[in-house]
């Protein structure tokens, strides 16, 4: 059923590594710059408080509700305004997070598997968020890396799929999309014309209302398995 996938590409954040904890250390890293650095903004406004600006953002602009950076990068300019600081200390903030954000430990069986994927498909990534594989070291392993920023639209939208094969130079059938979100990696890809894998580590059962994925894998080594790489 898969003999005509000539590319293989990965959603990233609970796919290649676990992403609650690396948010969680980042989160925790930009208070604790902002509260050295600008203590105004954390007296006056708590984590939560800061995630429901972004929040509000996005839907006061849905035109820029893909783009993750953007949504925290300007939240942060008008916290550092209100509180009484120039907005650029949004930028140093942001650089802060960020560089926690790309602390990640990528799971064990990711480079093993993706060294044998890549021996016989093109490889790729298309992510809604703002990890740098640059700096997380895994850039190498991939052809082309893709978010929701660069595109200007982020998963479940079509465009992201249809942006990738174009990229790729493939036809959507050619791609198979890996990921760990049955709705936005499993069935948007799908809905675009990719095949479909599911990433599925935690055991999860899958969603009763959507058909199955082509792929079930517990990792990427059964992925690469199952695809005879």
């Amino acid at each position: 059923m898969l003999n005509d996938v000539r590319a293989v590409a990965f959603d990233l954040d609970n796919t290649l590594w676990d992403v609650e904890p690396v948010l969680a250390r980042a989160e925790a890293r930009l208070i604790e710059w902002l509260r050295l650095n600008c203590p105004r903004i954390p007296e006056q406004l708590s984590l939560a408080d800061m995630r429901a600006a972004r929040e509000e953002l996005a839907r006061a602009e849905p035109h820029n509700a893909h783009d993750v950076t953007y949504l925290r990068l300007t939240a942060l300019e008008r916290h550092a305004r209100e509180c009484g600081y120039g907005a650029e200390v949004a930028a140093r903030a942001f650089e802060v997070f960020l560089a926690a954000r790309c602390e990640v430990e990528v799971l064990p069986d990711v480079r093993p598997a993706l060294a044998r994927l890549g021996r016989a498909f093109t490889l790729a990534s298309l992510s809604n968020g703002n990890a740098d594989l640059g700096r997380i070291g895994l850039d190498a392993a991939f052809a082309l890396s893709l978010n929701a920023r660069q595109i200007g639209a982020g998963k479940p939208d079509r465009r992201s799929f249809e942006h990738l094969a174009r990229s790729l130079g493939l036809a959507a059938h050619q791609i198979l999309y890996v990921g760990d979100d049955p709705w936005l990696d499993v069935e948007a890809s799908r809905a675009a014309g990719c095949r479909s894998a599911w990433m599925n580590r935690r055991g999860s059962a899958w969603p009763a209302e959507l058909a199955p994925a082509e792929l079930d894998v517990r990792d990427c080594g059964e992925l690469a398995s199952r695809l005879g790489a």
